[in-house]
């Protein structure tokens, strides 16, 4: 038997090129012919579902006894089919009137925030006002001389500035002249505000410190826990930390009222102060001594650092007390916010 490739090989005559062109026409023929009888056997079947009865339906296969070309099917007493729909049946329904239609909502894809400030102007205006600004984002390239000058004015009032794309701050607005300013939902307060309404109570100054933790709502959620359990103040750095943005005042759940909250430029000085004006420090570490053995009576700081992270060397070194959650599970740290409201009523129940 022959494979294919021996006859891939062979060299086919004039008699062989003859005989497959006689093949192709003869198929061709073929096919041509059963075309032919289809279209035939349509033409007859329409014929045929044309000389039925007015209103009666055409023939379904399936549905039908039998087909046209067998026999019709008895008269049977169903009523006719409804006649086809006209256009004034599909007349379309009558407006409703125009004060009961809605207004159109507008959408604005470039709404701004509501904190946010655009515009050198504006921007220029509350920092000479001293109003409270979380960051300053400027522009990549060369800024005119009003620009350096904002720049200068955010920097002695120890704005955060960040450089970042012009596409970037396109994307928040359109008209912002090369740098935004987010300004801060709710009014910052000194440390020495929170040392002085401690010592109107006739209290031990509670404070909580909270480094490095960026969410804001674990800041408005440790601000709620903080006015639950009395404390007289929340302090975050200025850097590299949330502030008293519109998510986090709105996570305080109105607490943000009754706790003032300050923000710093150099945490670990802050902290030296505090300790010289006899307020204890309390770091939360992993590796510090069980939070149920320590006594949290006095005046005390608690320390909370960002989940995963934990606090910062520095500031762990500067404390006086390391103490430690106790973790039974598999999960290695507990949200930040759930940490300090833990070490807030176990000091709590300390202070008496």
């Amino acid at each position: 038997m022959a494979f294919y490739h021996e006859f891939s090989k062979k060299k086919m005559s004039r008699a062989d090129h003859l005989k497959h062109d006689a093949r192709g026409e003869e198929e061709g023929a073929r096919y041509r012919r059963s075309v032919k009888q289809a279209e035939e056997q349509r033409r007859s079947a329409q014929e045929e579902n044309g000389r039925r009865a007015p209103g009666r339906p055409a023939f379904r296969p399936g549905k039908d006894a039998v087909s046209p070309r067998e026999g019709r099917r008895p008269q049977t007493d169903r009523p006719a089919p409804k006649a086809a729909p006209t256009e004034r049946q599909h007349a379309p329904r009558p407006a409703a009137p125009a004060h009961d239609r809605p207004a159109p909502r507008e959408i604005n894809p470039y709404e701004p925030p509501e904190n946010l400030l655009s515009g050198r102007n504006p921007i220029r205006e509350a920092i000479k006002s001293g109003r409270d600004i979380e960051r300053l984002l400027v522009a990549k390239g060369d800024l005119s001389g009003t620009a350096k000058e904002i720049i200068a004015m955010a920097r002695e009032a120890h704005i955060p500035i960040q450089t970042v794309e012009r596409s970037r701050l396109d994307e928040i607005t359109r008209n912002h002249q090369g740098m935004l300013a987010f300004a801060s939902a709710y009014r910052y307060y000194e440390v020495e505000d929170m040392l002085a309404d401690a010592q109107e109570k006739g209290e031990d100054p509670f404070l909580v410190v909270l480094d490095g933790v960026t969410d804001p709502q674990n800041l408005g959620a440790v601000i709620r826990t903080a006015a639950c359990v009395g404390a007289h103040g929340v302090i975050v750095p200025e850097r590299r930390a949330v502030g008293l943005t519109p998510s986090a005042v709105k996570a305080s759940a109105g607490a943000i009222e009754t706790v003032k909250v300050a923000r710093v430029t150099n945490l670990k000085r802050t902290l030296e102060e505090l300790k010289n004006r006899g307020v204890w420090l309390y770091a939360a570490d992993m590796d510090g001594v069980d939070y149920r053995q320590v006594d949290f009576s006095g005046p005390l700081a608690l320390i909370v650092g960002a989940e995963g992270e934990g606090i910062s060397r520095l500031v762990l070194e500067n404390s006086d007390y390391r103490v430690s959650l106790p973790m039974k599970g598999g999960v290695g740290s507990l949200n930040a916010s759930v940490a300090a409201g833990i070490l807030m009523y176990a000091a709590l129940s300390g202070r008496g």
